[in-house]
């Protein structure tokens, strides 16, 4: 009797989904009782179609937490600290070689492109590619190369990267292309006065000093002259910031042109 009783009790547990459904069907079947059975059809279909995208929606969400969580990871690998005598204790990942890191974050990145889809999938790629530049620099640059083409915010930061790394190679000429094409994009995850900068470090390395200082005072004097739709100052960014500093540096006497910058106050 007592097993009978058991039984009894985990059969009258419903599904509170499922029980809402037949709910609304009964309802829908006393409205329509006089319009036939067609219109209650198409309606439980509606029903049915609902519960199969809330379904969906569920799937989706969990799919999109879990990939944000393993990118997580992998992005706090990449960001480890480098310690040649990691404490014992450390509940954060800790490496004594920035090979070490760099591998196993690539490690992690693939596991991350290898289960999910994009845009987690190529921003992962990405991030092998930057992890690639320090345990085998030719494959890097080649997946950088790779990543480069188009406009979208991947292709952005991958060309910036691959910019970077010509750059520290020497190569200033392609390095200069790059940082160019980057300025011409007009992005907001790298803007045209980040990338301007930056050209004009490689103009200063190339011995092209006019061209530097031009480039480094466009740039501040057009951040400093800007404004908003109100028509009041905008405050300088940290690459105008930084800017100015450089010619100061390459150029002292250009430097004493630049318009005044604007209000302490909207720095704050």
């Amino acid at each position: 009797m007592a097993k009978y009783k058991k039984k009894r009790a985990r059969e009258l547990k419903h599904d509170r989904f499922r029980d809402a459904t037949m709910l609304l069907a009964d309802r829908l079947a006393e409205r329509v009782a006089g319009r036939g059975r067609q219109m209650l059809y198409v309606l439980l279909g509606i029903v049915v179609l609902a519960a199969v995208g809330y379904g969906v929606y569920r799937w989706r969400h969990k799919h999109t937490e879990e990939a944000e969580a393993a990118m997580g990871r992998a992005i706090a690998i990449a960001r480890a600290e480098i310690n040649p005598s990691p404490p014992a204790n450390s509940k954060e990942p800790v490496f004594s070689t920035e090979q070490e890191r760099a591998q196993r974050a690539i490690d992690e990145f693939q596991k991350v492109a290898a289960k999910y889809g994009d845009p987690y999938r190529t921003e992962a790629r990405l991030f092998i590619a930057r992890n690639l530049l320090i345990t085998d620099r030719d494959k890097g640059v080649a997946e950088l190369q790779s990543l480069s083409s188009g406009s979208s915010e991947t292709a952005v930061l991958a060309k910036f990267a691959l910019a970077q790394a010509k750059e520290g190679d020497g190569k200033l000429d392609e390095a200069a292309a790059l940082y160019g094409e980057i300025a011409k994009l007009n992005a907001t995850i790298v803007t045209p006065e980040s990338a301007n900068l930056r050209l004009a470090m490689v103009y200063e390395k190339q011995g092209k000093k006019k061209e530097a200082a031009d480039l480094l005072f466009n740039i501040v004097s057009a951040a400093r002259t800007a404004k908003d739709k109100d028509g009041k100052p905008i405050p300088e960014s940290a690459a105008s910031r930084e800017a100015t500093q450089q010619l100061l540096k390459i150029d002292p006497d250009r430097h004493k042109q630049l318009p005044q910058p604007p209000p302490a106050e909207l720095a704050l």
